[in-house]
């Protein structure tokens, strides 16, 4: 996989991105002239961040296929660890911790080799039943429960539904002749940010009415309602360059990547509001923590993923 192979359509996708980078980096250098008295480190050290994000993103598509699933069992990897950084473990469960990190490779090892069957049970019924038995057999009981809730949990949203992405890279190229592998990845991640970006515009201009404001204060009716529809609006334009979707099913496509991106940031948010914290690390200048960046991908990635499969594959 390199640039010269990729479809014209993801090429372009790449500078219309790196475009928008450049943009706004300009933006920021012009806000802090024009206007010097404002603070203006924290918009600066996001963008920064996003050059960054873009840049592993970059290297994880344009290489070949073991390049690409190292890169985002990696990501799995420092995602699920920083999730075991917040939630509280019993010393009994350390060596239990060795099993759940091994997962990860193995769990991408699935994705490299394309090995559908196995790839989507590993993690959710074949570690669900081990990792419990693992626990039993170091003989305390005290906390069993929340132990193996959480630990799974942890493994389910980190490692299973992220590893989604990487599966889109090893579907057959030929059933995609617009965008590829790499365009419907690019299509994914692109709605699903896209799709936080606008519900917070949305919210800040027109939102009134709070949807859970224990959950994410920020978050309203308004705010919702025109991210999912904008989401809806970019699916349907960008389908025919860089999915096999037809303009129906893109719009499917928009609407379920706007409302699960929505239930995969309130989702983390209230995990963090249960434990008391405001980022889920400081990995991120200016985001944050890798599950904060990552929230809504926890939900889209594996829920788009089974849509296009049903549909395409």
């Amino acid at each position: 996989m390199n640039w010269a192979t990729f479809p014209e359509s993801v090429l372009i996708a790449f500078l219309v991105m790196g475009g928008m980078l450049v943009f706004a980096s300009l933006a920021s250098i012009a806000l802090v002239k024009l206007k010097p008295d404002r603070d203006y480190q924290e918009l600066r050290l996001r963008i920064k961040t996003w050059w960054w994000i873009a840049a592993v993103f970059a290297l994880a598509v344009i290489f070949n296929k073991t390049v690409s699933v190292i890169i985002f069992g990696f990501i799995s990897f420092l995602a699920f660890k920083e999730y075991l950084s917040l939630i509280p473990t019993r010393r009994a469960d350390h060596r239990v911790l060795f099993w759940a990190y091994l997962a990860i490779p193995v769990q991408y090892y699935w994705v490299w080799l394309g090995w559908y069957g196995t790839f989507i049970i590993f993690i959710p019924v074949y570690l669900l039943l081990f990792l419990p038995m693992r626990m039993v057999l170091i003989g305390e009981t005290q906390g069993f429960l929340r132990a193996v809730g959480t630990i799974h949990w942890g493994l389910m949203i980190t490692v299973f539904s992220l590893s989604h992405m990487a599966y889109l890279l090893v579907l057959p190229e030929t059933v995609n002749a617009a965008g590829g592998v790499v365009g419907l990845l690019i299509y994914l991640v692109f709605l699903t940010e896209i799709n936080d970006v606008s519900q917070y515009i949305w919210g800040k201009t027109f939102g009134r009415r709070k949807i859970i404001p224990k959950v994410s204060p920020g978050k309203t009716f308004a705010g919702f309602i025109g991210g999912v529809l904008t989401t809806i609006l970019l699916a349907a334009l960008l389908a025919a360059y860089l999915t096999p979707l037809t303009l129906y099913e893109a719009v499917g496509a928009g609407a379920l990547i706007g409302i699960a991106g929505f239930i995969g940031d309130v989702t983390i948010s209230a995990l963090k509001r249960d434990l008391g914290v405001k980022d889920s690390g400081s990995i991120l200048p200016g985001h944050g923590g890798i599950l904060d960046r990552l929230d809504s991908l926890t939900y889209t990635a594996p829920l788009f993923f089974h849509y296009v499969y049903y549909l395409h594959y």
